[in-house]
């Protein structure tokens, strides 16, 4: 039974890439974005829970979020779990309600968050060629046990390197247009 197996290789691939665009959706253009608040946890009830676990997100307006906490006594631990993210915004209570005004990004800040998203992309074009890495060793290791022919290693390879080119230019495409959005905003 051959080790090489090419759906298996374009499933790590793309979820390479997918993890990249949902990387890269946490990244902050200076629009709100919902998105921006999964990272942060919030410990109640003794337990750390993501913050969609404990209250509703929105962005009733574009440079506006609105964090609707389901149980009152929650308010301090998600106003702490905000902070503690790092996201530089500033929550304002509003009854049940945390209003977070998103500021305006600095250019230096911008110019921060482009390398970011480059950094994720390397990342992510890492990833993939490990994929491609492991594809071609159980290409050679199927020739040596004679399970597939040099010819049919030769042309799984070339298959192989076909799928990297792609999915290393969807991962440069996704950075760049993330980029573009950071910097023009």
């Amino acid at each position: 039974m051959p080790q090489y197996d090419k759906a298996d290789v374009e499933r790590r691939m793309k979820g390479a890439v997918e993890s990249l665009k949902g990387d890269l959706q946490g990244l902050r253009t200076g629009r709100a974005n919902t998105s921006l608040l999964d990272p942060v946890v919030v410990e109640v009830y003794g337990a750390m829970m993501p913050l969609n676990q404990v209250a509703t997100v929105s962005a009733p307006e574009p440079r506006m979020l609105s964090v609707q906490v389901w149980d009152k006594s929650n308010m301090t631990p998600v106003e702490k779990g905000i902070a503690h993210a790092n996201l530089g915004l500033n929550p304002i209570i509003d009854g049940q309600t945390l209003r977070l005004p998103i500021p305006d990004l600095t250019q230096e800040r911008r110019k921060e968050l482009a390398k970011l998203a480059g950094q994720y992309a390397e990342k992510a074009k890492i990833a993939i060629r490990n994929v491609r890495r492991d594809a071609m060793e159980s290409l050679k290791n199927d020739e040596k046990k004679k399970e597939i022919s040099e010819d049919d290693r030769k042309r799984a390879e070339e298959q192989v390197q076909k799928l990297t080119d792609q999915y290393v230019k969807e991962t440069d495409e996704a950075a760049a247009k993330k980029e573009q959005e950071i910097l023009t905003q």
